[in-house]
């Protein structure tokens, strides 16, 4: 859960040289824990009892660390079908803290992705970009009920900028903190404690979108107030950094085992706004299957499926000497993903 106390650092920052001020908090939580355990055991008999029944309340969180390495490779040696030459890697990172004591739960999870791929005679192309953090307190009338009232909040950004490689590979299409996407709402949740389901529904809830590079602001990227400019091209007013919206927010979580050592995970979030476009929804649709071949080894397929309307499509047309590039509408976005890896738990 400390990562939720960096949220204001992530948005008022424009680069990685400020990551040094997590690592000095890191360091020094460190040390503090490190302090603990030796104040412990130069502790006496009665304090150390005093000590247990504290550590007992911990009891009610339940850790998880995860790490995975995806890799694949294709070459060829006098190949006479021919070919490239390529090879990719993704790194993933999952970490969940999670509070549950009668009629309370927290969840807490921060979930860190990064792919590259380099094929023959190309440099290295980003493939995955995923920085998440993810917070929902629940209460609920008694210990019985699966209905919880619920307070949701989640962060979403990327670590490195991202091209559309297609038209060009020097200006940047997106970039840390440009865009950023922050969801704080009030609801209820059905299923808090039921491992394969839960559902998620938010009559209230804010979204902010952040676009901290002023070109991309400027060019009105993601759905904020583009710039103001004069007949010469000269800016009169800046674009705007962030743009706030107030609507309706449902998700939805579930996984099962199909058959033995093949499980499913279904992810999806639905959004509308009330103010702009109501009933113009956006999709974040995620579906994953993993395939697991022993406690570290396992193989995964998955598609991601997003749509929203405040990202528009740019396509560059080639006439002669010249190229134009044309910003369309909104277009369904796709990713698939196939991989084999290792998993660690630590």
């Amino acid at each position: 859960m400390a990562f939720l106390y960096t949220i204001n650092f992530f948005i008022m920052a424009k680069s990685f040289k400020h990551y040094y001020t997590i690592f000095a908090i890191l360091f020094v939580s460190t040390s503090v824990q490190a302090q603990r355990h030796a104040d412990f055991f130069s502790s006496t008999p009665e304090e150390n009892d005093e000590t247990a029944t504290q550590d007992s309340i911990v009891s009610n969180w339940k850790h998880e660390n995860k790490a995975s390495l995806d890799i694949s490779e294709v070459a060829f040696v006098n190949w006479n079908a021919g070919g490239s030459n390529s090879i990719s890697g993704l790194l993933g990172l999952e970490f969940q803290r999670n509070f549950k004591k009668d009629h309370l739960v927290w969840e807490n999870k921060a979930l860190l992705r990064y792919g590259v791929n380099k094929q023959q005679n190309q440099d290295l192309r980003k493939t995955d970009d995923i920085l998440e953090l993810h917070s929902r307190f629940g209460f609920r009338k008694d210990t019985i009920s699966n209905w919880y009232y619920s307070a949701n909040f989640s962060f979403k950004t990327q670590f490195t900028n991202g091209y559309n490689y297609a038209n060009s590979d020097s200006k940047p299409i997106s970039q840390f903190m440009a865009p950023a996407y922050m969801f704080l709402g009030v609801g209820t949740v059905y299923g808090e404690h039921i491992k394969s389901f839960s559902a998620y529904l938010s009559p209230l809830t804010l979204k902010s979108t952040f676009v901290l590079d002023q070109d991309l602001a400027d060019a009105g990227s993601f759905g904020v107030t583009p710039a103001r400019f004069d007949d010469l091209g000269n800016r009169l007013e800046k674009g705007k950094n962030s743009r706030e919206e107030v609507g309706i927010l449902v998700t939805s979580a579930y996984e099962k085992e199909l058959i033995e050592n093949i499980t499913v995970k279904n992810l999806v979030s639905l959004y509308t706004d009330y103010l702009n476009d109501f009933g113009n929804v956006d999709i974040d649709w995620e579906v994953n299957f993993n395939f697991k071949v022993n406690d570290y080894v396992r193989a995964t397929m998955g598609s991601h499926l997003k749509y929203d309307n405040d990202v528009k499509i740019e396509s560059t047309l080639d006439e002669g000497d010249a190229e134009e590039t044309i910003t369309e509408g909104a277009k369904v976005q796709w990713k698939q993903l196939l991989g084999v890896g290792v998993l660690v738990d630590f």
